[in-house]
C-alpha cells in the first residue's frame, strides 16, 4: 500500500526542514538565504499590487509571504498559485527569445511553492515548482515538476543528517562486483577517480578518501535547488534535486534527478530530448542528447553522450564522446571515442585517447564464477570491428586489435602493436611497432587532434596526449628487452638448446640488429601473452626493434629541444652543460591522463595516510605541482633511457649531442614522409577509387591530399624543426 501522508493545507510551503534537523536559533530559510546571492532587496506587496494579482486569477495562502523587488510589475503575473515564502525580482514588459522560443517576461499558469526568482524571468506552465532559487533572465516553460527535497545531495556521494549508510550513492567502477567503488563528488577529476579505485587493500587510505568527500559538503538538510542566470528549460517532465549552472539549455528531458549540471557562459551545457539522468555530476561544456540514459555517473567537462547512449556506474573523462553505445562499470580517462549502437564496454579501466569500433564487446565474457573480471587498456587503445575480448586482459599503450573473436585472456606488453587472431593457423599474432610502419598518419593525428580538442577551462591536471611520453618510452624500453629475449630463445630453440636469459638476450640483440634476413627462418613466440596453449607469434621483430630504438633516441632529442625552448641557452655548449646527469629511469603512472612519477605518487599517498594531506583540494594541488615539474622530469627520464640504450651520457658528451641532433633531422623528415605515405595509400587503393567516376570526383569528395590541413601542418612543423635544430647547431 502506498503511504500518503496528510497534513493541513496551511502547511504547504512551510517546514521544509523538519524541526529535528533545524539548528538552534535558525529558521527554515537560513540555508536558502545563504544560497541566494542575487543582491535583490525584497519588500511586501502594496494593496494595489495584491488587487492586480487577484484580478489576474492568482492565489496565495498568505499575500504577506509574497515578497517582491521595487521593479515588480503585478500585471506580468497571471493564473499562478503561491504557497509559502516566495520572492520575486524585477519584472519588466519584455519579450524573451532563445532558439525561436519567444515568451513574455513574467510568471504564468504555474504552481509555485517557496521559491526565489531573480530579475526578468519567464515562468510559464510549470505545473509544480518547489524550493528552487532561480537566477536572472531564466526561462522555464512547460515543465511538469521542478522540485527539491530537504535531503538533496545533488549527485554527491554523501549522507545528510539522519540518513542511513544504505542510501549513499557509490560508483562501481572498473569491476561489477563493487570492489573498486568510489563516491562521486562535485569537482572529481579523473586522477581522483583513478587513485581511489586502486590501492583497495589499503583501508586507511580508502577511509581518507571517504573522509575528504564528506568534509567537502555540509550534511545539513534544507539546501534548495538552483537554476543559474540565463538558463533555459523547456518541454521537460521531471527535474528533481538538481543544481543547474548558468547558460544551460535543457529541452525535452524526461527525468533529471539528483544531478549537478555545471554550465558557464563560456562553456555551456546542453541536455536534449528523451534523456533520463539520475545520480550524477555533469561538468561544464557537456552535451547530452537524444534518449540518453545515465545512472550513477560522472561526466567530466566537455564530454558528450548522444543517440541513446547508456552510461551506468561509470566515470567519463574530459573531451570524450559516447554515442549509441552501452558503457557500464568503467573508468574512462580523457579523450575517448565510442560510437555505433553495438559497442559495449564493461568493467574496464581505459586510459585515454581510445576508440571503440562498431561491434566491439569489451568485457562481455567472464571467466570466473562471478561477474568480477576487469580489463586495463593503456593510452591509444583501439579494438577494431566486432572485436570480442575476455576478462581479465591488459594492453600496453596504442594497442590496435584486428577484427576477431579473441578466445582467451590477453596480456600484451609490446606497445604500438597490431594484435590479430589467426583462426586459420590457430595462433595469436602480434606485430609490434605497427603504427610506426603502417599508420603514422593516424598515430600523429591522434596526438594532434586531442590537443586541438582539449576545451577544458580548468586544466588542473596536465593531460599527456603525445604518443611519445614517459609511459610509452618505458614500455618500448621493456619491449626491447622482451624482443631480445624471445628472439634469442627462438634461435637456440631451433638447435635444441636451453640458455640463460642473459645469453638469450645477447644473441637476440645481435640478430635483431643484423636485420630481417638474420631472423627470417625463426618463429619468434611470446609466452604469457594469451591464456591458452596455442602459439603467440611475433612478426617483423627486427623492424619493430629498430623502431623502438629510433623512437627512444627521438624521445631524448625532443626533450632536449623542449628544454632549450624553455630556457633559451645562448650556445649548444651551455645547453649540454645544463643537461641532467642520467640516472636510473623512473617508473611512471597514468593518473587520470596525467603522467606522474610512481615514486612521487607513492610518497604523496603516504602523506595522505599520515594526515599531512587532508582534502581533495590538496590532492589537486599535488597535480598542479607535478605538472609544473613535468618537463624537467621528462628530460631526465629521456636522457636516462638514452644512456641505457646507447651507452652515452649526453650531459658530458657535446660531440655525441651534435651527432644526435644532426641525425634527428633525417629521422624527423622520415616521420613526415611516413605520415604522408600512410595517408596516400587511401588515395591509391583501387577499391577506394572504384566508387568514383574519375580522380577529379574523388578529390572533390575526399579533398585533395595536397590540401590536407594536418599534412600541411606536419610539413610546416618539420621545416620549423629543421630550422630550430640547425640554428642550435650553429651556436
Amino acid at each position: 500500500m502506498n503511504f500518503i501522508r496528510k497534513s493541513p493545507l496551511q502547511a504547504l510551503g512551510y517546514d521544509f526542514i523538519p524541526a529535528t534537523f533545524l539548528p538552534t536559533g535558525k529558521d527554515e530559510y537560513y540555508l536558502r538565504n545563504k544560497q541566494n546571492k542575487s543582491g535583490i532587496n525584497y519588500r511586501q506587496l502594496t494593496a494595489y499590487e495584491i488587487e492586480v494579482l487577484v484580478r489576474n486569477r492568482n492565489q496565495s495562502d498568505d499575500w504577506n509571504k509574497l515578497l517582491v523587488s521595487d521593479a515588480f510589475n503585478p500585471e506580468l503575473v497571471k493564473n499562478c498559485k503561491f504557497f509559502g515564502l516566495v520572492r520575486i525580482g524585477k519584472l519588466e514588459p519584455y519579450c524573451m527569445e532563445f532558439n525561436n522560443l519567444r515568451m513574455p517576461v513574467g510568471l504564468y499558469n504555474s504552481t509555485i511553492i517557496s521559491c526565489d526568482f531573480g530579475d526578468n524571468v519567464v515562468v510559464d506552465n510549470v505545473n509544480y515548482m518547489a524550493h528552487y532559487i532561480i537566477g536572472n533572465e531564466v526561462m522555464l516553460v512547460n515543465i511538469n515538476e521542478l522540485a527539491t527535497s530537504n535531503h538533496s545531495k545533488f549527485g554527491n556521494g554523501i549522507l545528510k543528517a539522519g540518513e542511513e549508510e544504505k542510501v549513499r550513492i557509490w560508483l562501481e567502477v572498473c569491476n561489477e562486483n563493487g570492489g573498486r567503488s568510489i563516491l562521486p563528488f562535485d569537482g572529481m577529476l579523473p586522477g581522483d577517480a583513478y587513485l581511489w579505485s586502486r590501492h583497495r587493500d589499503d583501508k586507511v587510505l580508502q577511509q581518507k578518501f571517504v573522509d575528504f568527500t564528506a568534509i567537502r559538503f555540509d550534511d545539513q538538510r534544507g539546501y534548495y535547488g538552483m537554476v543559474g542566470d540565463r538558463t533555459v528549460i523547456k518541454n521537460s517532465r521531471i527535474l528533481k534535486d538538481t543544481l543547474i549552472g548558468q547558460d544551460a539549455y535543457i529541452k525535452g528531458a524526461n527525468k533529471i534527478k539528483n544531478v549537478t549540471i555545471h554550465s558557464t557562459a563560456d562553456a555551456r551545457t546542453q541536455i536534449g530530448e528523451g534523456c533520463e539522468l539520475v545520480n550524477g555530476i555533469i561538468g561544464v561544456g557537456c552535451r547530452v542528447f537524444y534518449g540518453v540514459k545515465a545512472v550513477r555517473f560522472v561526466m567530466a567537462s566537455h564530454s558528450q553522450l548522444k543517440y541513446g547512449a547508456r552510461l551506468i556506474n561509470s566515470y567519463l573523462g574530459n573531451n570524450a564522446t559516447i554515442s549509441c553505445c552501452e558503457v557500464l562499470n568503467s573508468l574512462i580517462f580523457p579523450a575517448h571515442e565510442q560510437h555505433h549502437n553495438n559497442s559495449f564496454l564493461c568493467a574496464a579501466l581505459v586510459m585515454g585517447q581510445s576508440n571503440m569500433a562498431a561491434g566491439a564487446t569489451i568485457g562481455s565474457n567472464h571467466n570466473s564464477r562471478s561477474a568480477d573480471g576487469e580489463l586495463i587498456a593503456g593510452r591509444g587503445f583501439w579494438p577494431g570491428l566486432c572485436v570480442s575480448l575476455k576478462h581479465n586482459s591488459k594492453f600496453a599503450s596504442f594497442a590496435i586489435l584486428a577484427k576477431g573473436d579473441y578466445p582467451a585472456e590477453l596480456n600484451i606488453e609490446l606497445p604500438f602493436s597490431l594484435i590479430s587472431n589467426d583462426v586459420a593457423n590457430d595462433r595469436l599474432v602480434i606485430l609490434p611497432g605497427f603504427w610506426f610502419q603502417y599508420n603514422m598518419y593516424a598515430l600523429a593525428r591522434n596526438s594532434w587532434k586531442y590537443v586541438d580538442r582539449d576545451h577544458r577551462t580548468d586544466k588542473t591536471q596536465h593531460i599527456e596526449f603525445d604518443y611519445l611520453a614517459p609511459d610509452t618510452a618505458n614500455e618500448m624500453f621493456r619491449a626491447i628487452a622482451i624482443l631480445e629475449k624471445i628472439t634469442g630463445e627462438a634461435f637456440y630453440k631451433k638447435s635444441g638448446k636451453e640458455v640463460s636469459e642473459n645469453l638469450a638476450r645477447k644473441k637476440g640483440k645481435a640478430l635483431l640488429l643484423a636485420g630481417d634476413d638474420a631472423i627470417a627462418d625463426l618463429q619468434i613466440e611470446l609466452a604469457g601473452a594469451e591464456n591458452s596453449n596455442r602459439p603467440v607469434v611475433v612478426l617483423k621483430a627486427a623492424i619493430a626493434y629498430r623502431w623502438y630504438l629510433s623512437f627512444l633516441e627521438h624521445y631524448a632529442v625532443k626533450e632536449i629541444l623542449n628544454f632549450q625552448h624553455r630556457h633559451a641557452y645562448s650556445s649548444l655548449l651551455k645547453l649540454s652543460r645544463k643537461l641532467p646527469v642520467p640516472g636510473k629511469p623512473r617508473e611512471w603512472e597514468n593518473i587520470g591522463g596525467q603522467l606522474i612519477e610512481k615514486e612521487a605518487v607513492t610518497n604523496f599517498l603516504s602523506q595522505v595516510k599520515k594526515g599531512t594531506v587532508n582534502s581533495w583540494d590538496a590532492i589537486h594541488d599535488f597535480y598542479r605541482k607535478q605538472a609544473a615539474v613535468y618537463g624537467d622530469q621528462k628530460l631526465a627520464h629521456a636522457l636516462s633511457i638514452y644512456a641505457l640504450t646507447h651507452g652515452t651520457n649526453l650531459s658530458q658528451d657535446k660531440n655525441n649531442l651534435v651527432v644526435l641532433l644532426e641525425r634527428s633531422i633525417a629521422f624527423r623528415q622520415q616521420l613526415t614522409q611516413l605520415i604522408v605515405a600512410s595517408r596516400e595509400k587511401d588515395y591509391q587503393n583501387p577499391f577506394r577509387q572504384m566508387v568514383y567516376d574519375n580522380p577529379a570526383e574523388m578529390d572533390t569528395v575526399l579533398g585533395k591530399i595536397s590540401d590536407n590541413s594536418f599534412i600541411l601542418e606536419e610539413q610546416k612543423l618539420f621545416r620549423n624543426y629543421k630550422k630550430m635544430v640547425s640554428t642550435l647547431l650553429k651556436k
